[in-house]
């Protein structure tokens, strides 16, 4: 079985010759400053508490992190949106090992700034097996330390892609997500992450599976 870290890499290398020179260069240059900015080290890390949140569901149902941690430990993943390609590889990998997550008595999330119609089309299209939250704002986001700004220059390069971020987020096409997931036990602490300022990153499902396994007696 190919690793998520190949077919991201392989998604990757295919950009160059899908979109203009100059839009690359400001994605890159955007990139580049984000991983500068230390955003990541300001994320919620292992050891401390996972922010507590309720969230509309792809249906509009609302989900609360403490019904979830009720049930057992909690797989909870950050997007940035089903228009992103690399986000949706990393969610079809998570929907392969769900069994696995499963049958660790686990629960799996993810969360995007997406309103839940946007959700809903996600889901469906990828005939995901777990709750697809909608964070309009990036509020919880903000509390985990992951949410940021897109400059100018790069929300605009997403226009011009046709990305619509105005309608999908509901009013907030600046403000994303870092790639992130978190194995929370059923205390409420974070006990495994993965947050990276590289969109084209993404956690391993095998290494959240593993992370699941060290939980022993913590489920």
């Amino acid at each position: 079985m190919t690793d998520l870290a190949t077919e991201l890499r392989a998604l990757a290398e295919t950009r160059d010759r899908h979109i203009p020179a100059e839009m690359c260069q400001i994605m890159d240059r955007a990139a580049r400053e984000l991983a500068d900015s230390g955003q990541a080290g300001r994320a919620r890390a292992v050891g401390e508490p996972a922010p507590r949140f309720t969230l509309p569901s792809a249906t509009g149902a609302m989900v609360a992190l403490d019904d979830l941690l009720a049930e057992g430990p909690v797989v909870l993943t950050f997007y940035r949106g089903a228009w992103c390609p690399y986000c949706n590889l990393a969610l079809r990998a998570l929907q392969s090992r769900h069994a696995d997550i499963a049958a660790r008595g686990a629960r799996l999330a993810a969360v995007s700034p997406q309103i839940p119609d946007e959700s809903l089309t996600l889901t469906e299209k990828h005939g995901l097996a777990f709750e697809v939250l909608s964070d309009p704002g990036s509020d919880t986001a903000e509390r985990y330390g992951l949410a940021f700004d897109l400059s100018d220059e790069l929300a605009a390069v997403y226009d011009k892609l046709g990305f619509d971020l105005q309608r999908v987020n509901d009013g907030h096409p600046r403000t994303l997500p870092l790639p992130a997931t978190y194995v929370i036990d059923r205390n409420g602490v974070i006990r495994w992450a993965f947050v990276d300022t590289d969109y084209t990153a993404r956690a391993e499902p095998a290494d959240v599976i593993a992370a699941l396994d060290a939980l022993g007696g913590t489920r």
